[in-house]
């Protein structure tokens, strides 16, 4: 086990470089400057400007200057805002959609695992047929539309939640279930489907043979097998959440980690782009890292073991 650790931390760490180093070349490849705009009008304080944040220097020199400052994790000033640091930002914005990738989780596993487990054991019945229409749905549509849609029927026409902003629990709705669409609708097929090749194993027959009841037999042993593959891709179901959930962010003005994602694109504010990048970047691949180990202690046939033991 420690040595699986120790490889997994060194693959993190080879991995996160590369996302750096990706990141770094293609926004400094795009055309254009952070002060396009100040060009325009003076180029002494343009030049000055660039001075101060180390632009007007190779980029081979900027990117390892970055990557010294990565050593004390300091992610550098913001461009876009001046008497902020990303590290401020970051500890700001993070928070905010922390809290709403946990509701938007919650939602998408318990109620994808339900209505999966219900559509297997009601197959080809009328839950199943609904269940697989709402799973359509939700894949169908991308978040950003239902996000729309949310706030043009139930915030605005009906007036039943608040339409943006945040602060007490009706702001987490809207916004959470407009995230939750798509992987729970991924969790539902993908349960449903493992929960009918389950239920069709030997072992479930001797369970009913026995006379366990239907409680016993779906929850602890065809349930357990059945969720092998949905622990699998947790991690990248994780991943569409955080990612997807910069721009739900930016549509209900919430003031998360998206928000300042946006805002440094739109304002080419390096500093912000890389911080986040790489800030979610490290969350993702620790994920990754956790489900993996998740899946040796659930099912005790994978061991992680040395090679040959």
């Amino acid at each position: 086990m420690l040595s699986y650790i120790g490889k997994r931390f060194v693959a993190m760490l080879i991995t996160l470089w590369v996302i750096i180093t990706l990141t770094f070349s293609l926004m400094h490849a795009i055309p254009g400057s952070p002060f396009d705009k100040e060009r325009t009008t003076n180029e002494t304080v343009t030049r000055n400007l660039e001075a101060h944040y180390n632009l007007d220097k190779p980029l081979i020199v900027q990117y390892f200057t970055y990557l010294k400052s990565l050593v004390t994790l300091d992610l550098g000033p913001s461009i876009s805002y001046s008497s902020d640091t990303v590290n401020n930002m970051i500890g700001r914005g993070f928070p905010v959609s922390f809290q709403l990738g946990i509701i938007t989780l919650i939602i998408a596993v318990f109620s994808g695992i339900t209505i999966g487990v219900l559509a297997a054991l009601k197959h080809n019945g009328l839950i199943d047929h609904l269940a697989m229409i709402l799973a359509v749905i939700g894949l169908s549509i991308p978040n950003f539309i239902l996000s729309t849609l949310f706030i043009k029927y139930i915030a605005v026409d009906w007036g039943l939640l608040p339409v943006a902003t945040w602060g007490t629990w009706k702001h987490t709705v809207l916004p959470a279930l407009a995230l939750s669409s798509g992987p729970l609708a991924v969790i539902a097929r993908l349960t449903r489907s493992n929960m009918l090749e389950v239920l069709t194993q030997d072992y479930i027959r001797t369970a009913k043979a026995k006379g366990l009841s239907p409680f016993t037999i779906v929850v602890k042993h065809a349930l357990r097998n059945a969720l092998l593959p949905v622990i699998t891709i947790l991690g990248t179901l994780i991943a569409g959440v955080l990612t997807g959930s910069f721009v739900v962010e930016k549509i209900f003005a919430i003031p998360g980690m998206g928000k300042y994602f946006v805002d440094g694109i739109n304002n080419r504010d390096y500093p912000v782009i890389m911080g986040t990048t790489l800030f979610y970047s490290t969350l993702l691949i620790i994920m990754m890292f956790l489900v993996d180990i998740a899946y040796g202690l659930i099912d005790p046939r994978i061991k992680l073991h040395k090679k040959g033991e």
